[in-house]
């Protein structure tokens, strides 16, 4: 709470910053590591305009910073000992009227939940480089480090890969974990639609449900190093 205080000007210029310019800042919290904070862009129905104010987000932050002779990093782990930085996407799929086809009562979702997380599981490895794009990225995949390691999912879990967030059943959803606070977010919203799309297309069943600490039940792990990332996605 202390540090959300510390920082109370700044965050009161990056939201008036955030409505002059139309973009939809919710929620700050302070995250895990010393000057580390995460702030919730609101849902948009159309993924390329969420895209675009992830994007003109940033640059706010990064100007805003610059006014308080701050430097605003957005490294996927600037500093060796300390928590990474990510970009968790959350995704849902609507009909044409707006029903968020994923809601269920059941905590896991509906089969069509299931069968994208399925997808984006089977493409993880090819696409890894896109949501992983620098050698600094692969530093921030350790164990009980609150980055997943692993093609794994859960239900209200933090350290599986595709978590199935808590709450009212309308709002059930998937959150990619993988991203680096460094990916490009028009290339990683493009590789996870297009896992989604394989996996729905396909039924791919994503296996059963991480219950407890996904670190210490998975087996096969991600490559946690540039090159091998790069030769897969070749």
């Amino acid at each position: 709470v202390q540090d959300l205080e510390d920082m109370s000007e700044f965050f009161e210029d990056v939201y008036l910053c955030s409505a002059e310019q139309g973009l939809p800042a919710e929620t700050v919290i302070s995250e895990y590591a010393p000057g580390q904070f995460e702030i919730t862009l609101t849902y948009r129905e159309d993924a390329l305009q969420a895209v675009d104010e992830a994007i003109e987000f940033k640059r706010l932050i990064k100007g805003v910073a610059e006014q308080y002779g701050m430097i605003a990093c957005f490294m996927a782990k600037p500093f060796g000992d300390l928590a990474g930085s990510g970009l968790h996407m959350h995704i849902s799929l609507a009909d044409a009227q707006g029903n968020n086809l994923m809601a269920s009562e059941d905590p896991e979702g509906t089969p069509l939940l299931k069968h994208a997380i399925g997808g984006m599981m089977a493409t993880l490895n090819d696409v890894l480089a896109i949501f992983c794009p620098n050698a600094n990225s692969y530093r921030r995949f350790q164990a009980n480090s609150y980055a997943p390691l692993a093609k794994s999912w859960g239900v209200n879990n933090r350290t599986v890969s595709f978590r199935v967030p808590g709450g009212p059943l309308h709002s059930r959803h998937v959150e990619h974990r993988i991203c680096g606070a460094d990916a490009n977010p028009y290339l990683a919203a493009a590789a996870i639609l297009a896992g989604i799309h394989h996996g729905i297309k396909n039924r791919i069943d994503p296996g059963a449900a991480i219950v407890g600490n996904a670190y210490e039940q998975v087996r096969e792990t991600l490559p946690t190093d540039w090159l091998t990332a790069l030769r897969a996605l070749e």
